[in-house]
């Protein structure tokens, strides 16, 4: 009985182990080029061999590899009734949706009178002490964060009122404030001037907006402010700009560790570009772009640079 079992199992093994043998064989002589066996054995090491062992290897490595997952993929009639694939939404679908945008209107119109009544020009409303806080330097960051957004509901009671206190404070701001912190200054307030610029057609030369400031106000302070956040790249011994600027005197300084976040180095562009192809001065964009330039001559592993780099060369 013993004799019986192992013999069946040692045949099924001999049986895989013939399959496997045949599918290798049918992998490695199914191009009609020599064979790579004959080829190594007489040390020829042409390039032609070379290929065919690449190509039998890439082969053998497919026949291996896991095929990838696949998202899932909905039916028709889910695709139907969701309108979202077709591009033609039911009656319901719209209603619904319209239902969900009069809900973020409404959240964000409820979060704008919070901060309007308790925390007005301060960079962020403490909800549970109901008291205004300078977290982010004391350019009333969400006043300025929230203007471009207050502009794509039509919101146009916001926009007075932000445009409004833009106009008679922020200017005044950037020349007393003293230290903050380059990344968080050029999305928030930087990214929300030239925001407010474009969305009120400003680089169109016309004026889209019915309430607030006209389109050149945002423009004129971005460039005040970007003036002064320039010095955090100017400073610098490298390309890779320092982490705080000091705005009353234009002047900057690393952080304590002279590291940088990477992150946060390689994504200023996007409003120092604007700003120059807006401006017509090509200085922020060449200052921002040169970060690019000195990332290429950083050691990669994988291709990618670190988390943080240092200021220092």
């Amino acid at each position: 009985m013993k004799r019986e079992c192992v013999s069946c199992s040692t045949g099924k093994f001999l049986g895989l182990f013939m399959i496997f043998g045949l599918a290798c064989l049918m992998l490695t002589h199914a191009s009609k080029t020599p064979s790579v066996t004959d080829g190594l054995s007489k040390g020829l090491g042409t390039n032609e061999e070379q290929k065919v062992v690449t190509d039998v290897g890439v082969r053998f490595k497919k026949l291996l590899r896991r095929a990838p997952r696949l998202p899932p993929r909905l039916s028709g009639n889910e695709k139907v009734s969701s309108g979202i694939f077709t591009g033609k939404p039911n009656e319901h679908d719209e209603e619904k949706w319209k239902a969900r945008q009069r809900n973020v209107k409404e959240a964000f119109t409820h979060a704008w009178s919070g901060y309007k009544k308790f925390a007005m020009g301060y960079d962020e409303l403490l909800p549970l002490s109901m008291q205004g806080f300078d977290g982010l330097g004391g350019l009333g960051a969400t006043v300025v964060d929230s203007l471009d957004t207050a502009m794509i509901m039509g919101l146009e009671e916001v926009v007075s009122e932000a445009g409004s206190w833009i106009e008679s404070n922020l200017l005044e701001r950037i020349s007393q404030k003293g230290d903050v912190n380059l990344f968080e200054t050029t999305i928030r307030v930087l990214g929300g001037l030239l925001s407010a610029y474009h969305l009120s057609g400003g680089d169109q030369d016309m004026n889209l907006a019915n309430t607030g400031p006209k389109p050149t106000i945002y423009l004129e302070i971005a460039k005040n402010l970007a003036d002064r956040l320039l010095s955090a790249f100017t400073s610098s011994p490298t390309p890779i700009p320092y982490s705080d600027v000091l705005l009353k005197n234009s002047s900057a300084h690393p952080s304590s560790n002279l590291l940088s976040s990477t992150s946060e180095v390689s994504t200023l562009q996007l409003e120092f570009n604007y700003l120059s192809a807006i401006s017509g001065d090509p200085k922020y964009k060449t200052e921002g772009m040169k970060v690019f330039a000195h990332f290429k001559t950083l050691p990669k592993v994988e291709g990618l640079v670190p988390i943080y780099v240092r200021y220092v060369s």
